[in-house]
């Protein structure tokens, strides 16, 4: 086995083994046979060498599919809520600020708690048919927005190695905090782990990163610990943009060796192509539709969205500090306007 792939080899017989569990039912006996697989593929291990590759996957499979087993006749790992009002006063806060146009207040908290119930039927159905109901969903791509923030906004406590840590526990403690708040959907999630291995790795010298791995090991986690997942559309999704981002993306932006505007607007498409590949498949099993003009929409949308979700946290901070200008919350509402501007036009294309 190859330094670096062993953590991607067992991770997908794993994913496999929950999905066939899955789709086959889980009867007790499925798990009593699956045990003892596992237990004479274990043996096999032993009793052979340690590098067994068929066999050390086999034995991933079963317990893959002995986890699926187990949490349908246990019932699984409890959800329960919480901090259940969090997103409530966010909720409040988001409209006291008095963003500029009728449907902003609503986008932005879309945008920041997942909620849609301030906007008008309208105004969603403007995103579905653009291609960009994605982006009111929260998902990898709100806590990523979210948790570059946090690095920045934490660099001025500097670079020693106790504020390296220091900055890397405040940021995962705050992302790990905001993703239970917003209900862990299996997206966030996903992009929780992320940066939690991504600030673990960092913070070992001479490690070198690997996004595939850091992929590999997120999805072994987030099925040991809940195998039902495997079947849901927002986790296929989540695992499949960023298995695009991976595989597909630097090829990709490595065409066009160019620098500035064109180069910037490049390497966006490059990163919109890459998602919509892998996920393409997923999206019309779940949906059976797809967006027809993905491209333009999320060269549109998505650096909207990352002004938007900074620009209305910044926001939130400076009122709670009692100090927000007025031209912050009236520049996000601009922002969230022409955001809705955008994705008309392109709906109506």
């Amino acid at each position: 086995m190859k330094k670096g792939d062993g953590i991607v080899f067992l991770s997908l017989p794993f994913a496999a083994g929950a999905a066939v569990t899955h789709i086959a039912g889980c009867p007790p006996q499925a798990a009593a046979a699956l045990s003892l697989a596992c237990a004479a593929a274990l043996a096999a291990c032993c009793l052979l060498n340690s590098d067994c590759r068929p066999v050390i996957g086999l034995l991933f499979f079963c317990l893959g599919g002995l986890c699926r087993c187990t949490e349908a006749l246990t019932g699984g790992f409890p959800h329960p809520a919480v901090f259940p009002h969090a997103m409530d006063r966010m909720e409040e806060a988001i409209s006291g600020l008095g963003f500029e146009g009728p449907h902003s207040a609503g986008i932005i908290t879309a945008l920041l708690t997942g909620r849609r119930s301030g906007l008008p039927r309208e105004t969603v159905e403007v995103f579905r048919r653009s291609g960009a109901s994605h982006i009111l969903a929260l998902s990898g791509l709100h806590l990523g927005i979210i948790y570059l923030f946090i690095r920045k906004l934490l660099s001025p406590i500097g670079n020693s190695r106790a504020a390296r840590t220091l900055r890397s526990t405040l940021a995962v403690t705050l992302c790990g905090l905001y993703t239970a708040a917003t209900g862990a959907s299996p997206s966030t999630v996903r992009a929780f782990l992320f940066v939690l291995l991504n600030e673990m790795g960092g913070a070992i010298r001479g490690r070198r990163h690997s996004p595939l791995g850091t992929l590999a090991i997120a999805l072994l986690i987030q099925l040991s610990v809940r195998p039902s997942l495997i079947a849901s559309a927002g986790f296929q999704l989540s695992y499949l943009a960023m298995l695009g981002i991976s595989l597909m993306f630097m090829p990709l932006r490595d065409w066009y060796p160019g620098r500035g505007p064109l180069k910037r607007i490049w390497d966006a498409a490059a990163l919109s192509t890459s998602c919509q590949l892998f996920t393409a498949p997923a999206a019309w099993w779940h949906f059976r539709s797809l967006p027809g003009y993905y491209l333009i929409t999320n060269l549109l949308a998505l650096p909207l969205t990352e002004i938007l979700i900074v620009g209305s946290l910044l926001c939130l901070l400076l009122a709670a500090a009692g100090i927000c200008p007025q031209f912050l919350p009236e520049i996000c509402g601009k922002v969230a306007q022409l955001m809705e501007f955008c994705l008309t036009v392109t709906a109506s294309l």
